[in-house]
């Protein structure tokens, strides 16, 4: 007799930036430890399983205040989760108008930087993308830095490797892609601060865009 396949449910990964930290401290600031409050209230509605975070202190300590607002998920460290560079590209596969200003933007990886990268974003991939191999859903959060989440949205969308490069995200600003059985990924929002208020919004953003979405009203 023919066996069913296993039963697989949608997956649902929740992606949150570091609360600021001033200039990449390790610690976050005032501005930062706000911003990690209501990001974990705006969570609270969302029956999250699992919590997992980056090593460094910024990430860990927005982990800590999310969970803080949660009720009882479970929080964890989580290498893959920290602060690399998931794919260094070669200058042909980058356009030409901007290859420079990109590999510049890169500069020269360490011995090993580049194949430590490689496998960490690897397992990222592993532990945290596709449908969920169980009969409910599953959802889980991971609090990084906007390289990861680059990469993570450039994935879901299948744009080339290099293209996780520009994807920018604020502090403390969400992202949600859902793995769905049978379908391609979905990226339902992205660098969202709806819980934010005005003046905890765009930190970490390029600052000249932050400045000219503020003037929006954004």
């Amino acid at each position: 007799m023919q066996q069913s396949a296993p039963p697989t449910a949608p997956r649902y990964l929740y992606l949150a930036r570091h609360g600021d930290a001033g200039h990449e401290g390790p610690a976050l600031t005032d501005a930062g430890r706000r911003q990690a409050a209501l990001l974990g209230r705006r969570l609270a509605r969302v029956p999250l399983d699992a919590v997992h975070h980056g090593p460094l202190g910024r990430a860990a300590e927005t982990a800590r205040l999310i969970a803080a607002e949660l009720d009882g998920a479970t929080v964890t460290e989580a290498e893959w989760a920290g602060d690399y560079v998931p794919y260094w590209p070669e200058r042909g596969e980058l356009p030409a108008s901007d290859a420079d200003r990109i590999l510049d933007f890169l500069g020269d990886p360490e011995p090993g930087e580049r194949e430590a990268g490689a496998r960490l974003v690897r397992e990222a991939m592993a532990h945290c993308t596709g449908p969920f191999g169980g009969p409910s859903p599953r959802h889980e959060l991971v609090v990084t830095h906007g390289f990861l989440i680059g990469w993570l949205v450039r994935a879901a969308l299948d744009a080339p490797d290099w293209r996780w490069i520009g994807l920018n995200h604020c502090n403390a600003a969400l992202t949600v892609i859902r793995y769905a059985p049978d379908r391609p990924a979905s990226v339902l929002l992205f660098n969202d601060m709806a819980h934010l208020p005005a003046e905890l919004k765009w930190t970490g953003f390029p600052k000249e865009f932050g400045a000219e979405f503020g003037e929006l009203g954004v």
